[in-house]
């Protein structure tokens, strides 16, 4: 609990740390002066807050968000509910944010999902620089799910041993890289083209991020039954299997994949079995029973299952590349992530994304907390994947948010003059309670999900 906490604090205290330097820094660039640079919303707390060059640092009451209070000819209601009082000091009328050109204004209203993006792409281009570039280079079905998602029930025409070779038009040379076409392809139909087979069909728009994401993962890739790891005090340990073993059969029933293995050892708890190996110097033969063990079905249902106690071998491999290379393929993770959350949100708005799938701090509390359990470079991608986010969210049409006050710009330059501060309130108070709908909205699945989670 107090590890979910903790990186929940750290996620969000340093994505919008980010956001609000970019808007901070575009402005002082511009020449606009800045009053207030604030973490959290509201007014400040005064213990947490010091002066310096006649900006005002603080940390605010209220834990959502941030924000960058600049000079400005008009004060508006809304603004000063979000960002505290205006500092009584006077600045020169040319330091206003009313006095710069719009495109100036427009570019320090980006400059925070700029800087978002920008971290983003920092982090994928570090992790591949860092560790290479991962990637599982077999294009063979392992294994298909029973229970397929609406539109994808033709993937059950699938067999292990069929081999992928294009999704689209796109050929492919990964399982990465079906995964990834399978869910972000902008196609209606994804055609999945085989090697000696008719291709396969599946029938799922573009926005059904769900029904994708669910696609993709029914289909499992070629895993040989070789033995990876064997865990300390298991019958495998036992029995004698090391890692490099591959099973050959079971009780004389052929393992060709470790899918077979895995479904003949559940099946049979507390029965003792002949393994057959294959090893550098020929076949050998070891018993082992395996351990009755409770598992829980996707129905919620409790079942005994047998276990012996190892993992498989890892099939993905890392390549290494230039920084160059990596700060290439960075953009691209960039660009992907980007695109998904873009049209989640769409799915979201045509409702074919359930609004039940929005979460929130909590959600986010819980996932950073798995990731920072995970390792550095986990928890590092995890933040990548939140400030895209934060980006995406923040380029929303809505007045509170930089996408409404980037409208508001745009407005102004096709009119020639701003909308009235009157006009400008009322939608900003409109944005601020469809802000506030989507975060009890968000809330609310949060504590759904935990007690689900907590009470079955």
């Amino acid at each position: 609990m107090l590890l979910s906490v903790g990186a929940l604090i750290i996620v969000l205290g340093v994505l919008i740390f980010i956001h609000e330097a970019g808007h901070f820094i575009a402005a002082k660039v511009a020449g606009i002066h800045v009053y207030r640079f604030s973490l959290g919303l509201g007014s400040p707390i005064k213990a947490l807050s010091f002066t310096r060059g006649g900006t005002e640092y603080a940390v605010s009451w209220i834990p959502l968000g941030g924000y960058v209070k600049m000079a400005t000819a008009e004060e508006e209601v809304t603004s000063s509910a979000l960002e505290g009082d205006r500092p009584q000091r006077e600045v020169p009328p040319d330091q206003y944010f009313e006095s710069k050109p719009v495109w100036v204004r427009m570019v320090v209203i980006l400059a925070g999902v700029t800087m978002n993006a920008l971290f983003a792409w920092a982090v994928y281009t570090f992790l591949i620089a860092k560790n290479g570039l991962p990637y599982n280079p077999t294009t063979t079905v392992g294994l298909v799910a029973e229970e397929l998602p609406a539109g994808a029930e033709s993937l059950s025409n699938l067999a292990p041993g069929d081999s992928i070779t294009a999704i689209g038009d796109t050929p492919v040379g990964s399982w990465g890289e079906i995964l990834r076409l399978i869910q972000s392809t902008s196609d209606e139909v994804i055609v999945i083209h085989l090697a000696g087979k008719a291709p396969v069909e599946l029938t799922i728009h573009p926005d059904a991020l769900v029904e994708r994401i669910q696609a993709a993962r029914a289909i499992l890739p070629y895993l040989p039954a070789v033995v990876g790891s064997v865990l300390p005090d298991t019958p495998a340990d036992s029995a004698g299997l090391v890692t490099g073993d591959t099973i050959l059969s079971i009780d004389d029933s052929p393992t060709p994949q470790w899918y077979d293995l895995v479904e003949f050892v559940s099946q049979n708890p507390g029965r003792e079995l002949a393994f057959v190996l294959g090893r550098a110097q020929g076949t050998d033969t070891v018993l082992a029973t395996p351990a009755a063990v409770v598992d829980t079905t996707a129905d919620g249902e409790f079942r005994t299952i047998g276990r012996i106690g190892i993992q498989p071998v890892s099939m993905e491999q890392r390549r290494a590349l230039s920084l160059g290379a990596a700060m290439v393929e960075g953009a691209k993770e960039t660009a992907n992530y980007g695109t998904i959350v873009i049209r989640s949100v769409r799915g979201l708005l045509t409702a074919r994304v359930p609004a039940r799938e929005l979460g929130g701090p909590i959600m986010i509390g819980q996932l950073a907390g798995a990731m920072a359990r995970a390792g550095i470079d986990p928890f590092l991608a995890f933040m990548a994947v939140i400030s895209i986010n934060l980006a995406v969210l923040n380029l929303l049409p809505i007045p509170v948010l930089d996408g409404g006050q980037f409208l508001f710009l745009v407005a102004e330059g096709v009119l020639r003059r701003p909308l009235s501060l009157k006009l400008r309130e009322r939608l900003t108070a409109v944005g601020l309670v469809m802000i506030l709908m989507l975060m009890s909205l968000a809330f609310w699945n949060d504590l759904s999900r935990l007690f689900r989670g907590m009470f079955g």
